[in-house]
């Protein structure tokens, strides 16, 4: 008896089996994970006393800071008014950032100029340590939100010019020469099809972005002053109180988390047909 060639054909593909762990749902791994570092966490601190709790503070201790924190933001206290002006800051600092990079990715992805002339410049001024910016902010706009703004817009440009840049160079030389074919002049050709092909590449670099602007707008305050939770981290660290430290971190993560996501939704309705830039659903 002969195989048949749906036999044969069984027999000679190769299947990849996935690995158990890549099995789990992601809830169930990131839950366990969540319970492991927690149990961690509390046995060098709580249960053995391996680490100062000045240094590092106990589960407890940050989950009692957490409540009180946000007992004080449900209430509309002075953290509220200070997470509100850290949420204005990191809001106009993207808005901002995302203005000037995306022009200066079009300059660069588009002409010679910016590509031969510009680029070098923004290059030489990225690799710059851009905190060591901040006393000339506040020098030239004074110790207001609007130094933070400019640190935090600082900072987040750069990856959404590369991002933009490299995006306009995605579509291929055969679209491009179809489109030169069919007398589409260069703004037709840059619209219609360079930036929808770069897309992804033009996201991806407003991900970052969100990222780096966070980083940005609480350095200012911590640097500069203000009423921010960049000046409350400052003051509760001052006063060695690493659990209410913690708990601002903690609660700034959401802020940043929050702005993170509204990209990834953002993406995801204008670039829908564009799966590969979701490692692992995340973005």
């Amino acid at each position: 008896m002969t195989d048949t060639p749906d036999t044969q054909k069984d027999d000679t593909v190769w299947v990849e089996h996935e690995a158990l762990i890549d099995r789990i749902p992601r809830w169930v791994a990131m839950l366990g994970l969540f319970i492991v570092v927690v149990a961690i966490w509390d046995l060098a601190t709580a249960r053995m006393a391996w680490v100062s709790p000045i240094i590092l503070p106990s589960p407890g201790e940050t989950f009692f800071d957490l409540i009180f924190v946000g007992k004080n933001l449900i209430g509309g206290d002075y953290m509220l008014v200070a997470l509100w002006t850290t949420t204005k800051t990191v809001f106009w600092g993207f808005v901002i950032a995302t203005t000037i990079g995306f022009s200066l990715g079009v300059l660069v992805g588009e002409t010679k100029f910016g590509e031969r002339a510009v680029m070098p410049y923004l290059v030489a001024i990225d690799t710059m340590p851009k905190v060591a910016f901040a006393p000339l902010f506040i020098a030239w706009l004074g110790f207001d939100i609007a130094s933070k703004v400019a640190l935090a817009a600082f900072i987040a440009t750069f990856p959404i010019v590369v991002s933009t840049a490299a995006g306009l160079y995605a579509a291929s030389e055969n679209e491009r020469m179809l489109f030169k074919s069919m007398g589409a002049s260069r703004m037709q050709t840059l619209v219609r099809l360079k930036l929808p092909t770069g897309l992804p590449h033009i996201f991806t670099g407003l991900k970052i972005a969100a990222v780096g602007v966070m980083a940005g707008a609480i350095t200012g305050e911590f640097l500069g002053g203000g009423k921010g939770f960049g000046a409350l981290i400052r003051q509760s660290a001052s006063q060695m109180d690493t659990p209410r430290v913690f708990a601002l971190i903690l609660y700034l993560s959401l802020l940043g988390l929050l702005l993170y996501f509204t990209v990834v939704w953002v993406q995801r309705r204008f670039v829908f047909w564009n799966k590969s830039d979701r490692p692992g659903g995340v973005g």
